[in-house]
């Protein structure tokens, strides 16, 4: 059976019986019934070419076919789905697949949300700090000027330095990856990386760590970096320290020092790493807890696991063997 927008019933003459036929023409009304449109909407759409108009009425109104109406549903949901009425009108002209202007505008709607979320994502920080310039400044930099702004960074504490080179390679080939639609926490993030870089008195401090580890490289210290054995005795030192600030112990009593002296027996066996009175020095020189920040900012910006923060221990160590 034809549904009922397609079939009518008239009395056929003579027999008088009722027979169902089908419709093959609509009134701007009917269509506005079959389409949810408006026949404000359908008239305008009518005078601008889309719906072509296949007869007229013995009262002169227009009527449309079964081809007109499925144009004009064809529209409808196009336009529906925020595509423009000249890309509707190609459509129809078949200057253009529905394919390719879905796949064109579903990629320009992906470029919308990503702003969207960007926007979102600022002003959550926004609402948090009360910093807006800065906040969307950093967050509309590219990759290219993010990364910039970290080169400068190493440009200004390593350079005319003698470094070991594959320290120097190491740190110089972190990047920084914000996402396109960055969480608040990852933008937030990059805001205290670029503003820490940026800061004199970092770049000053770490500007002498660089000086201290050219220093060390020419008397024969091997400072590469950190391998295996420097890593488990560095993260035994924290334990020990959390342990010790778990229990009260004040860094500045007797307990304190066994807590140390383990530590120093635990040093003493790897290479590289002071103890006793050579401690208290190393801390200073190597422990300015925002070297460390610095790691944990990038592991939320990029997405890496969690860079554990040990500010805590360093400081209850360096109080400890001071």
């Amino acid at each position: 059976m034809l549904p009922d927008h397609r079939r009518k019933e008239v009395e056929v003459p003579v027999t008088g019986e009722f027979k169902v036929v089908p419709v093959t023409h609509y009134s701007i009304g009917q269509l506005a019934r079959l389409t949810g449109l408006s026949t404000r909407t359908i008239r305008f759409y009518s005078d601008s070419g889309l719906i072509p108009v296949a007869g007229r009425t013995s009262g002169g109104f227009r009527t449309y076919d079964l081809d007109g109406l499925a144009r004009l549903k064809l529209v409808r949901t196009l336009r529906d789905l925020g595509v423009d009425l000249p890309t509707a009108q190609r459509v129809l002209a078949r200057e253009v697949s529905v394919a390719e202007v879905a796949r064109t505008h579903a990629e320009a709607i992906d470029a919308q949300m990503r702003t969207l979320r960007l926007r979102r994502a600022v002003l959550r920080v926004v609402a948090r700090n009360g910093e807006v310039e800065a906040v969307h400044e950093l967050a509309r930099l590219s990759e290219q000027e993010r990364q910039a702004i970290l080169d400068d960074f190493f440009d200004e504490v390593f350079g005319g330095l003698e470094m070991d080179p594959a320290f120097r390679d190491r740190m110089r080939s972190v990047k920084v990856e914000l996402p396109d639609d960055p969480t608040a926490e990852q933008l937030e993030a990059w805001v205290e990386l670029a503003n820490l870089v940026r800061d004199p008195d970092f770049r000053a401090s770490i500007r002498r760590m660089s000086e201290r580890h050219q220093e060390l490289r020419a008397e024969g210290v091997d400072m590469s970096g950190p391998g295996p054995e420097q890593m488990a005795a560095f993260q035994y030192a924290m334990d020990q320290a959390a342990e010790a600030l778990a229990a009260g112990v004040d860094p500045g009593s007797p307990d304190a020092a066994r807590f140390v002296a383990r530590i120093d027996a635990k040093w003493q066996d790897v290479p590289n790493l002071p103890t006793g009175p050579e401690l208290a020095r190393w801390l200073g020189e190597f422990g300015d807890p925002r070297s460390e920040r610095y790691w944990i900012l990038l592991a939320v910006i990029n997405g890496w696991p969690p860079v554990p923060d040990t500010s805590a221990q360093r400081t209850w160590l360096a109080a400890a063997v001071g």
